[in-house]
């Protein structure tokens, strides 16, 4: 099976087919370095600058496309970003090719992006084409495939077949149960993963925080700056929601809560983010200690221990709050299901962004066994 390789990063569905590599692209220079030393393939640059009559005959078209002009992280500008635009790319590859297979991925809000505008014009550009494709979107995530990862991400897998443009594929995913969050974490680890004292510090207030307060289960960000303000002036609905919910926190939890915030010299030399709380885990853990932290700009949050939130390209690496420490960057792999041989970026920040950007491998193997079946 001969196959190209677009937006290639470190090489996810390289893992995936294990066929012939007929062309990598990728912009990434670090990431560039990362698949050369994994796959020993010279990975080409810019896609934009390649000529579709220079891309060599192939049987199928990975691509991950960039996801951030889609992503509810961004601007969500679409094809209005350059990045966006990216995705023509792949059309005007596919026009001049026609490889027998495509198999497209990205994120979930790609789907109702513009009300559903980019999904129909996407969808409707690889039919003229003359790709057969699944009648609804893939969304899939590692979770349901035993990899205790909740990443939900949406692929699109096409077969050529003009003459058949409107009878859609099938694809049937066998889903099986998840695995423990601490199946895939090592017992030892370098001392630079656990967290700092100051980062203890601030778990530990926050902890205070949740096991003093009557509710157990928050159902809005926590923003201890607004506890004791009063109406505020100019600012968006959403926001005097939850301005008045924590203030009704505050009320209901006053003698409580002046105690803590006098401990803490109300909080002024925390950094602002950190003075924001976010506690996602219901009432299934008792302290937050218990849970799987995030460090975020918009507070600290914690989540139940059956899920790692989904690895991202921003350096956020999860603490397991029981261990104290930062998920490493094999650990990560482990999270998009890299085989343990793979050799991994020795700067750990650029591992990590690696790895948040990579495709989950074991969720991909699924999806193209299933799609080289289909007729």
């Amino acid at each position: 099976m001969k196959f190209i390789d677009l937006f290639c990063g470190i090489g996810g569905f390289h893992l995936v087919c294990q066929g012939d590599c007929v062309l990598a692209s990728d912009i990434d220079k670090n990431a560039i370095h990362t698949y050369e030393q994994n796959f020993k393939v010279k990975v080409s640059g810019d896609i934009r600058q390649i000529k579709s009559e220079d891309v060599p005959h192939h049987d199928i078209l990975f691509a991950g496309f960039p996801c951030q002009a889609f992503s509810k992280a961004g601007n969500q500008n679409g094809f209005l970003d350059s990045r966006g635009t990216l995705f023509f790319e792949i059309e005007r590859i596919l026009r001049h090719k026609k490889p027998k297979y495509i198999m497209l991925e990205n994120v979930r809000n790609i789907v109702s992006h513009d009300d559903g505008k980019t999904w129909k014009v996407i969808t409707s550009i690889l039919k003229d084409v003359g790709y057969r494709i699944t009648d609804t979107p893939i969304l899939v995530s590692p979770d349901q495939f035993g990899t205790p990862q909740l990443r939900p991400r949406v692929v699109i897998a096409g077969l050529y077949d003009p003459e058949n443009i409107n009878t859609p594929i099938t694809i049937t995913l066998n889903k099986i149960k998840t695995k423990s969050i601490y199946d895939i974490l090592d017992e030892k680890v370098d001392a630079k993963y656990y967290i700092s004292a100051e980062e203890c510090e601030i778990i530990e207030m926050w902890d205070e925080f949740y096991q003093g307060i009557k509710e157990k289960t928050i159902g809005f960000p926590v923003w201890a700056d607004y506890f004791k303000v009063g109406d505020v002036p100019g600012i968006p609905k959403w926001k005097k929601d939850f301005i008045n919910k924590n203030q009704n926190l505050y009320n209901n939890n006053k003698i409580f809560i002046d105690s803590w915030l006098d401990k803490y010299n109300n909080l002024q030399s925390i950094n602002p983010s950190m003075r924001k709380f976010e506690w996602q885990a219901s009432e299934n853990i008792s302290s937050v200690w218990e849970g799987l932290i995030q460090f975020r700009p918009s507070g600290v949050r914690v989540k139940k221990p059956n899920c790692f939130p989904a690895l991202v390209a921003m350096v956020q690496i999860p603490v397991v709050g029981k261990y104290k420490r930062r998920l490493t960057p094999r650990e990560c792999a482990r999270l998009q299901d890299f085989p343990e041989s793979f050799i991994i970026n020795e700067n750990d920040q650029k591992a990590y962004k690696q790895f948040g950007n990579s495709v989950n491998v074991k969720v991909m193997k699924a999806i193209y066994e299933k799609l080289l079946e289909c007729n």
